[in-house]
C-alpha cells in the first residue's frame, strides 16, 4: 500500500460518503484515477464494505456491554461460534488470552435484555461453562477508525 492509498483510507474513514472530487483532493489524483484506486482497494479487500455509523442510544441500544465467556475443557466451540455470529447484539467476538476463551461486545436496549441475553444466548450453549459481564457507564471514545500502517514500497 503506497501514501495514496493511505491517504484515501484516512480519508474515507472519516467519511465514507465523501464524493470523489473530494477524495481525490486527499489523494492528489484525478477523480478517475480515485475512483480506480478505490475499486483496487475493494478488490483486494482493503476496504470490505461501506457502512454507516448510528447513535447508540438513538438506535434503541444503549447499553454497551462486554461479556467474558470460558469454555469447558475439550468442547467444541463450533456451535457456540455459530451462535455469536447470528446474534444482532454481538457487535464483536474475540478469542482472548489468559482465563477467558472470548470477549464479547455487546449492544443492548436495557439491564434486562442484558439478562436475559446472557442467560438465554450464551450460557445455555453447550459447552459454556461461566461468564463475567461488565457494563460501559461512559464511553468517552469509542471508534471504528484504524490506525492505518504507514505507506510501504511495493
Amino acid at each position: 500500500m503506497d501514501e495514496v492509498d493511505r491517504n484515501l483510507i484516512l480519508a474515507l474513514q472519516q467519511d465514507s460518503a465523501a464524493g470523489l472530487a473530494e477524495l481525490s483532493k486527499a489523494a492528489g489524483l484525478s477523480v478517475s484515477a480515485t475512483a480506480e484506486r478505490v475499486k483496487r482497494l475493494e478488490e483486494r479487500g482493503v476496504i470490505r464494505g461501506w457502512r454507516i455509523e448510528l447513535d447508540p442510544v438513538a438506535a434503541g441500544c444503549p447499553l454497551l456491554a462486554f461479556v467474558f465467556v470460558a469454555m469447558r475443557p475439550g468442547r467444541d466451540d463450533a456451535a457456540f461460534l455459530k451462535a455469536m455470529k447470528r446474534q444482532e447484539a454481538v457487535l464483536e467476538c474475540h478469542t482472548v488470552t489468559g482465563a477467558w476463551c472470548y470477549l464479547l461486545k455487546l449492544r443492548l436496549p436495557d439491564v434486562a435484555a442484558l439478562e436475559i441475553f446472557v442467560s438465554e444466548e450464551v450460557r445455555a450453549l453447550p459447552g459454556v461453562e461461566r461468564t463475567e459481564t461488565i457494563l460501559a457507564l461512559a464511553s468517552p471514545k469509542e471508534t471504528a477508525i484504524l490506525p492505518v500502517a504507514p505507506a510501504t514500497e511495493e
